[in-house]
Formats: C-alpha cells, structure tokens, sequence
C-alpha cells in the first residue's frame, strides 16, 4: 500500500516534471513569442516613442504657426487701433470744428446784440475802472501851429489826428511817430491860383466813420470837404450866415450836420455834394454839436442855456434844462445819453428821455480867486469813449479830469487828475 502510494507519487512527480518540462518549453515558446510580443510591444512602444518625438517636433511648428497667426491678428489689430485712432481724430477735429462755429456764432450773436445794444443806446462797457493816469513822461507834445490850436479829430483807425488852429491851417500826424504827415497851409485873401484853405479862424472839424472825408468850418462861414488820406480839397459848402462852430457826421453814412452861430442846424450829403435841409430853434449862437448812428444830432445852445436833441425825419427837437451858465461843449456818450460841460463849472450826465440831468457835478474842476470870491472854473469841453462809462473834461485850470459814469448814469466819480500847461479848447476820443 505504501508501494502503491510511492509509485503513484512517483508517477505524479514525474508526470508534473513532465507537465513543468512542457511548460518549460511552452514558457520558453511563450518567451520567445513574448520576447517577439516584448519586442513587438517594445516596437509599438519604439513606435508611440517615435509618434510623441513626432508630436514633440511638430509642437513647436504648431506654436510657431500660432505665433504667425499671433503676429497676424496683431497686426490686424494694429491696423484696427489705427482705424480707431483715425476716426478718434475725425471726430475730435469735427467737435472742435463745431466748437470753432459755436463760438464764431456765439461772436457773431455777441457782436449782434453789442450792435442793437448800441442801437437802443443801452450798450455800456466797464472801462473806467481800468484807467490809470499816464506818467508825465508817457505824455508828448507836438509842436507845429503858431497859434492856439482849437479843435482835432482822430481817424476811425486811430493812426492820425488832424488838429486845426486860429493860424487857418490844418496838420495831418501821424499817432504813432508824432511826425507831420501833411500841412494844409492857410488860404490868402482875394490870391488867385493858390491852394484852397481857410483864411480865418478853424473853430470845428469832423471826419466820417469810414475815414473817407474831413470836413473842417472857420468864422468866415464856410466848410471845407477833403478827402481825408490825401488832404486834397474836394468842394465847399456855403449857406451859413454866421460863422460855424459845429460839424458831426452821422456814422455809418457821409451825412453831415453844421451849425452856427447863426443859431440854425444844417443837413449836408457831402457824397452827393449837396445841401438837404436847414432847422431853427436855438435863441442864441449854438456853440457844439455832436451825432452818432441814428437820424438825429444834438447840439449846445450856448447863452440860450439848452441842450437841444433834434429829430431830422420829423424836423422837430427836444428842449433840456439844467445848466445855469453857457453851455459850451457836448458829446453823445452813446444813442441814449450824453454829456455837456459849462461855464458855470459844471458837467451833466443827461438821458434823451429825460428833459433834466440825471447827474450835474458842480464846480468839476474846482474854484479860483480870493476867499468870498470863488468863481468855479470854466469847463471848456468835454468828450466820452463811446459806449463806455469813461468820460472826461477839459477846463482853464490847466487840467484834464477823467470821471466814471455810475450805474445808470446816475453818478459821476472822479477818477484821475492829469496836468496840462495851458488852457484846453478841445479835445476828441480815440475809437478803439
């Protein structure tokens, strides 16, 4: 039994080496195969290796692609930033040409409303205040008439005067150089073939608002018309019984207004060279006269003690009060008011609504003579920077006051004293 078992376990040794032989070469078959499926595998893994090294070298070619593609949407963005910049400075050019137009119309619609401003005569500019009195070195003096000199004009562009004297002859400055420009010498008596001039004495001139025509009156009656930028004569108007004392063209026009001490107020068209009408009212020799844009003129009565506003489309006037001596100086400050100087001492703010002043400064440049004899001193003439609050005055004190209009005309404020060595006759605002 124990035989049996031994012999059984001999023959399932036997058969298992057998079966491990076997095995044995199916694993070394298997092994083969599987080095060949190792190798296989190891090829497919060469493979895969290869298809990944692949993969690596054409990653890079990819990011460069992408790079290129990169580069080519920068540049359609540039070109994309370009557009928009382009079309940012259209439009910053078109508002700031539209802010350009806007503020040209707002010019023009400001320069509209100052023009009816003007019109209406409520157009009044804060200057005043802004002045200051020039230095004594700032002031010069030209010298070229032999006598007093007794009125002057200044061109509308500031550049020359034209000043007239008792000596019948008229200079022509420069503003600048303070030269000589041009003389228009006095005109002897009953001498044939000489120039033609006045031969008495100049009291009055005006220039047009153009600049175009100079028209100057003497004590013989007559008023001259030149041609302002070459002096040359152009005619004469007589009509005057008396001599003439007052010129003023109507602005924007060559219409001209005169008058006399034959108390009348003349209309002349000196472009046609011709008389229009004559008006009477005044009961004394008129001594000033002044106009501006409107259809009317304004003219001091002198001894008569008025001031008169006349109306030339309706040949009537408006009588004004309130001066106590001779009324010898006026000026319009613009289309509704005025100012007027005498030679009871005082200067007067007058409205054209208004037949008394709304201001009077009494004793405006002060008193002369002994204690308990004080005599005020004579206002010899007055002028006002048009549409502005700046006015100024002329007296024998040897002095010119400038003064501040108040608000509404209301007032009149000192602002400046400014030394002169002799009596003014007459003096003329610049237009600027």
């Amino acid at each position: 039994m124990s035989a049996t078992v031994a012999a059984r376990k001999r023959g399932k040794s036997a058969s298992g080496a057998g079966a491990g032989a076997g095995a044995g070469k199916r694993r070394r078959k298997g092994d083969s195969s599987g080095d060949k499926g190792k190798s296989k595998g190891g090829g497919k893994m060469n493979e895969e290796i290869s298809s990944d090294s692949e993969n690596e070298s054409i990653a890079p070619r990819k990011t460069e692609e992408e790079e290129e593609e990169e580069l080519e949407e920068t540049a359609q963005e540039k070109k994309l930033r370009l557009a928009k910049l382009y079309l940012e400075q259209l439009k910053q050019q078109e508002e700031e040409k539209a802010e350009a137009r806007e503020f040209e119309e707002d010019q023009v619609a400001g320069k509209l409303k100052e023009d009816v401003l003007e019109q209406r005569g409520r157009l009044q500019k804060s200057v005043a205040k802004e002045i200051q009195a020039p230095a004594p070195a700032d002031i010069r003096i030209l010298r070229g008439h032999q006598l007093s000199i007794t009125c002057l004009v200044i061109t509308p562009d500031d550049l020359a005067i034209f000043s007239a004297a008792k000596d019948c002859t008229i200079i022509k400055w420069s503003v600048e150089s303070g030269r000589k420009l041009h003389v228009i010498p006095r005109a002897k008596k009953g001498a044939e073939g000489q120039p033609p001039g006045h031969s008495s004495h100049i009291l009055c001139m005006a220039i047009s608002s153009d600049g175009k025509y100079l028209a100057s009156g003497d004590r013989s009656k007559l008023i001259l018309i030149w041609e302002a930028q070459s002096c040359r004569h152009l005619y004469t108007f007589t009509g005057h019984r008396d001599a003439v004392s007052g010129l003023a063209f109507r602005r924007g026009t060559h219409q001209l207004y005169s008058t006399s001490h034959d108390r009348s107020v003349k209309v002349w068209n000196v472009a046609e060279n011709s008389y229009v009408e004559t008006l009477f009212g005044h009961q004394d020799a008129v001594a000033a006269l002044d106009a501006l844009s409107r259809e009317c003129c304004v003219t001091a009565g002198g001894r008569d003690g008025t001031v008169r506003v006349w109306k030339i489309p309706e040949e009537s006037q408006l009588v004004f009060y309130g001066h106590q001596g001779s009324i010898d100086s006026i000026q319009l400050i613009n289309e509704e008011h005025m100012v007027s100087g005498a030679d009871d001492g005082s200067v007067a703010l007058w409205g054209l609504s208004k037949k008394r002043p709304l201001a009077l400064q009494r004793e405006a440049h002060g008193l002369r003579g002994e204690q308990g004899l004080e005599q005020p001193f004579w206002v010899s003439s007055v002028a006002a920077l048009l549409n502005t609050d700046l006015i100024a005055t002329g007296s024998h004190n040897n002095s010119v006051r400038l003064w501040q209009c108040g608000e509404g005309f209301r007032q009149l404020d000192l602002l400046c004293d400014i030394p002169l060595v002799s009596l003014l006759y007459s003096f003329f605002p610049c237009h600027g």
